[in-house]
């Protein structure tokens, strides 16, 4: 088979903080596929970069007191606890302020302005009154005036997906200082995307089987359509920015500079380059080989910059344009969005620090992940199960019930294989050898589904022979030495088909099999009669609840200085800064039901709209001062970005707001905060 050559690489974090969980994810996903392309004996080149520019950083770091390159070193700093926690083998870990994405991302602008594809005009821009500066695109809010959902960013929205001009939204509004941005006018170079040359080139690119899922094409072709009255359609795309920005500049502009968006893609590139230049391989002569296969993991967020900018970007700079743009889901947790703002989600490092085994991770997420962007979700309890059932149940149950008895007694010697055992091993083989087609295909879900029925049929063979029985039973030496030979002949091949997810259970295993790297094509070999394995020892321990119970607790609460009480009331708390109370979200909310809780004399279950298009279900400790008609229709303020709490009853979506004394007994002295007359739903108090 010819040695494919590979250019793999997962979407860039944005420099301003640690990993989520859902960067875990995207990595676990990648590097499941190229430690699969590894086994099958292709070159491959795995490499990410931290997203550098923008201003976020840029007013993260003046916040800071420190430099923009100063901020994005500390981040940088931090990410190897997390890549080498969860078994994650970047080649190659860059930054796009690097001097390889610099000279990149000014020759590919060159190129395209050759072509006649950039093109500059005045337009009006937001500029925030009390900050004095223009507004960044991620720094301006409001309501997508696409699909109409609330607080979405200025230049695209995380619901519908659609890409727009900050100035297209709805009740804009600054994110730094919550003022009504103003007008002003400036100079913009843009990307002409609606050029028919771009628009004939990505139909073509994105339609040429394998660059894209169906699913993600589809979407694509909504954004192609043009409506009779014109609207619609690819648009231009504005790629430059006002100083002071901390980012590239455009040549032959001053005072210009690039975008984060159009230079952070083309940090794949020069992450490559930089990785290419310390080895001493050809960075221009491997992307120049048409043999070279460029692929790319992504989130469903960002599929419009990769899947139409960066393919046009690429092509009409004369570049090699990508094989395949890989997209998947988001990450919920027990249904529940990812979420900063809501306190959902799991912590990548607690998660190490608390001793649970990263291969559980790897391999849940797996489990649950195919070909298509479909979110994933992680449920703990599922979790549990799955890793204990088939991982220490079925698949270690293997080794743990029978290589005792190799070691015992026969000096660890593996015998001779009888009719039986062949044809168990040659059904494995058989069953085993197509999963290469699902991992290419990135379908781990469906792979290991299989390696799991089959390690159900290697354990039925080993509950059928019961080798703990032969062992006392006269004249039955030699069909113990078989039965036991043939499992862990069995467990090899059913862990050369986990090696991809499995990293580190992997090389205890090679170790204690004695038996060097697996690769997919040792699916065909055996080890044989007369090799020697190595003494058994434990290789996977069970999920313990209290790990999973550790995992979700959230800290406790600092204890805060003693302030002053007030006379009849309860002390004031400790003083915070703007950007403390800037943290609550809090929203107006109509009541749209209220009932009593069965169970519970304190308790109203409360049925909120807070302008999302859902209503959310919030309890609340007010039963003794209103019943539920004295509540349903009227207006109350919420915090809205409250993490969800689990409780008794159910689960509670935020907190009413509510005047009381903390000395209150169920007396009446509870009052429930109420909005004026023409407050709406959603509408954000400030």
């Amino acid at each position: 088979m010819t040695q494919r050559r590979l250019f793999v690489t997962t979407a860039l974090p944005y420099a301003n903080g640690n990993f989520h969980i859902g960067h875990i994810m995207e990595y676990i996903q990648a590097d499941i596929w190229v430690r699969f392309q590894r086994m099958q004996g292709n070159e491959v080149h795995f490499v990410c970069a931290d997203d550098a520019h923008g201003a976020p950083i840029m007013i993260a770091a003046e916040k800071a007191g420190i430099t923009p390159q100063a901020f994005v070193a500390n981040i940088a700093a931090g990410r190897k606890p997390y890549l080498d926690g969860f078994h994650i083998a970047f080649d190659n870990w860059h930054s796009t302020d690097g001097p390889e994405n610099h000279a990149l991302a000014q020759d590919i602008y060159r190129g395209l302005r050759d072509q006649g594809l950039i093109a500059t005009k005045t337009i009006e821009q937001f500029f925030d009154p009390e900050k004095n500066m223009f507004l960044p695109d991620r720094f301006i809010k409001g309501d997508c005036p696409k699909c109409g959902a609330k607080d979405q960013y200025g230049d695209s929205c995380e619901v519908c997906g659609s890409v727009y001009a900050p100035t297209e939204l709805h009740n804009p509004y600054s994110a730094l200082s919550g003022a009504t941005p103003v007008m002003k006018t400036s100079e913009h170079y843009f990307f002409k995307l609606s050029d028919p040359r771009c628009v004939a080139f990505l139909e073509e690119w994105t339609a040429a089987p394998g660059h894209l899922q169906t699913e993600v094409l589809n979407k694509i072709k909504e954004w192609f359509a043009v409506a009779e009255d014109g609207s619609g359609g690819l648009s231009d795309w504005d790629i430059s920015r006002d100083a002071p920005y901390f980012g590239i500049e455009i040549p032959d502009a001053p005072g210009k500079y690039f975008y984060v968006w159009l230079d952070a893609p083309i940090g794949y590139l020069a992450s490559l380059k930089n990785y290419f230049d310390k080895t001493g391989r050809d960075f221009d002569a491997f992307m120049a080989d048409p043999q070279t296969e460029q692929h790319h993991f992504i989130g469903k967020d960002i599929t419009y910059f990769h899947t139409l900018f960066w393919p046009a970007m690429l092509h009409f700079s004369g570049r090699k344009t990508p094989n395949a743009v890989h997209v998947h889901g988001f990450l919920t947790v027990s249904g529940e969005k990812m979420s900063k703002s809501r306190g959902t989600g799991l912590d990548p490092l607690k998660y190490l620090d608390l001793g649970m085994n990263p291969d559980w991770l790897r391999y849940y997420i797996a489990a649950k992940l195919n070909g298509r962007n479909e979110d994933v979700d992680f449920n703990a309890e599922d979790f549990m199960a799955r890793v204990n059932s088939d991982l220490v149940g079925k698949y270690i149950n293997i080794a743990s019930r029978t290589a005792g008895f190799i070691s015992k007694r026969f000096d660890g010697v593996l015998g001779q294989v009888s009719a039986d055992g062949v044809a168990l091993l040659q059904q494995l083989e058989q069953a085993l050898a197509p999963l290469t087609v699902l991992y290419e295909t990135r379908d781990y879900a469906r792979a290991l589904r299989e390696v799991m029925a089959q390690t159900d049929r290697v354990n039925e063979y080993v509950a059928m022979h019961k080798p703990w029985e032969l062992v006392k039973q006269a004249g039955a030496e030699a069909r113990l030495h078989d039965v036991c030979t043939t499992s862990l002949e069995a467990f090899r091949l059913l862990t050369i088909a986990l090696k991809p997810v499995m990293p580190a259970l992997t090389d205890g295993v090679e170790t204690f099999l004695s038996v060097p790297p697996l690769v997919f094509g040792d699916l065909h070999t055996r080890m044989g009669a007369d090799h020697t394995i190595g003494a058994y020892k434990h290789l996977m321990q069970r999920v313990d609840p209290a790990q999973l119970d550790a995992l979700f607790v959230a800290p406790e609460p600092s204890t805060p200085d003693t302030p002053a009480v007030l006379p009849g009331g309860e002390a004031i708390a400790p003083t915070i800064a703007i950007d403390d109370f800037a943290k609550l979200d809090l929203r107006v909310a109509l009541i749209v039901n209220c009932e009593a809780v069965d169970g519970s004399t304190k308790l109203l279950r409360l049925t909120l709209d807070v302008g999302e298009g859902v209503t959310r279900n919030v309890f609340s400790g007010i039963a003794s001062a209103y019943t539920p008609a004295d509540l349903i229709g009227k207006h109350t303020l919420m915090v809205a970005n409250l993490a969800p709490r689990k409780m008794k009853f159910g689960v509670s979506e935020g907190m009413v707001l509510a005047g009381s004394h903390a000395d209150e007994k169920g007396t009446p002295g509870i009052y429930i905060l109420t909005a004026w007359p023409g407050a709406q739903p959603g509408m954000r108090v400030r």
